[in-house]
């Protein structure tokens, strides 16, 4: 371990490469995730925009994040209220993907959310200045062709919702 952060990890293993060479390999340890398509009855997707760091710039998204070590359908159902103040009254998975299968083991379990009512929002303090926004799903698939929206889980899950709906 090289270090140890409240949401992060960083590894270095000592590897054999594949020609029989030693090496180095480094890798995070973060939390699996969790990315939700909640559709109402109106082919309309939530989704929030949020400022990221990394990018330097706010990203529009599905809501989601970390398991915390919850099951995925129950961390996807508290970050869908935590962020969105909506809850699902049905939820199945449309998939699991590995977002950055180079440098850590962590997943991204995708769900589809129906018959949403109203909740209660329970941001923490990293999610101050998220917006909440409904789009058509139609239109949320064209933003992710176009390049609009490009945080990996969002983008599998918008198409995945997509192909699930007949769009």
């Amino acid at each position: 371990m090289v270090h140890r952060g409240p949401f992060i990890t960083l590894n270095r293993d000592s590897v054999i490469r594949p020609d029989g060479s030693s090496g180095t390999y480094d890798h995070i340890t973060v939390n699996n995730g969790v990315r939700v398509v909640a559709l109402d009855d109106h082919g309309r997707v939530v989704l929030v925009e949020d400022d990221f760091y990394l990018q330097r710039r706010r990203v529009l998204h599905l809501p989601g994040g970390g398991t915390g070590g919850q099951e995925p359908q129950e961390a996807a159902l508290r970050e869908l209220e935590e962020e969105t103040g909506l809850v699902a009254g049905s939820v199945r998975p449309l998939g699991v993907i590995d977002p950055l299968p180079a440098a850590t083991v962590a997943t991204t379990h995708l769900f589809l959310a129906t018959d949403l009512r109203p909740g209660t929002v329970h941001r923490d303090d990293t999610e101050i200045g998220m917006t909440v926004h409904w789009w058509k799903l139609s239109e949320a698939v064209d933003a992710v062709r176009a390049g609009h929206i490009t945080e990996a889980g969002s983008v599998a899950a918008l198409l995945l919702a997509a192909t699930a709906s007949g769009g």
